[in-house]
């Protein structure tokens, strides 16, 4: 069994107020501490216990710059074999697509009888680079996994639908699956654990040694501006008697259009 975890980087911002850098498409992170994408830490957590389960193989990949090797670090410490990054100067504001391409292209020459992704990223939330990948690769995939068991070449799943639903489906692997948090709940890395793989090699490759171009790779989205949602001009308090209150909401949905 040889299963692949894509992973990300991202800023921390859960209680940060956000603002927005000059250039108008991207958020002030000067100060900001980063971290594992939260979803993700559920798939490495669930592929890690994949591997104590069965002794699978983990492979984790990540597309970034040097900095980004900290998330991969965390993930050999906690137990995967391997990790891959992806870099390339070429590779500037990829998109959902750019980015799921260069992974294809990497994965598809690498043993690879599930593919584990977070739902979504904190940064975008997009949730786009697993459905797409497993397009590329021609699996099949499932999001929003909460359970997830093996056997027989086959991985039977649970995952959320909307109104509190949910379906349970069993797939033909080689698949992907993107993993909802609570699934498991990820571990810590130790000190030890961190310093034990400080030297251990990761292996960088660009798109060059991935056989792809430029114009391969070129976002097909491109954001061209980013702000904060327009204050409202807040809620009106209607005070008064019953039918006072009665006939100021009529008022309202007539000019409104309600009625």
């Amino acid at each position: 069994m040889d299963v692949v975890v894509c992973l990300k980087r991202v800023p921390e911002v859960a209680e940060v107020d956000l603002q927005v850098d000059p250039t108008g498409k991207r958020v002030k992170t000067e100060g900001l501490p980063f971290v594992l994408n939260d979803w993700d830490s559920y798939a490495l957590e669930e592929a890690v216990r994949i591997k104590e389960r069965s002794g699978a193989k983990v492979t984790v990949v990540t597309v970034g710059g040097e900095e980004d090797e900290e998330v991969l670090r965390r993930a050999l410490a906690l137990g995967a074999d391997q990790a891959i990054r992806i870099s390339d100067p070429r590779l500037q504001d990829p998109d959902a697509f750019a980015i799921a391409r260069v992974l294809a292209q990497l994965i598809k020459d690498l043993p690879h009888d599930l593919i584990l992704v977070g739902v979504q990223a904190a940064d975008d939330g997009y949730a786009q680079v697993g459905p797409t990948l497993a397009e590329l690769l021609g699996i099949p995939h499932a999001t929003l996994v909460t359970s997830l068991e093996l056997e027989g070449g086959r991985a039977r799943v649970r995952r959320e639908l909307e109104a509190g639903l949910e379906e349970v489906l069993e797939v033909e692997l080689p698949a992907l699956f993107s993993i909802q948090s609570g699934i498991n709940e990820p571990r810590y890395v130790s000190i030890l654990g961190i310093r034990r793989v400080a030297k251990k090699e990761i292996k960088v490759l660009g798109l060059e040694a991935l056989g792809l171009e430029p114009e391969g790779v070129r976002p097909k989205v491109l954001l061209e501006r980013l702000f904060s949602p327009p204050v409202g001009e807040g809620a009106e308090i209607i005070t008064g008697g019953v039918e006072e209150v009665a006939e100021r909401v009529a008022e309202i949905f007539e000019r409104g259009g309600v009625i």
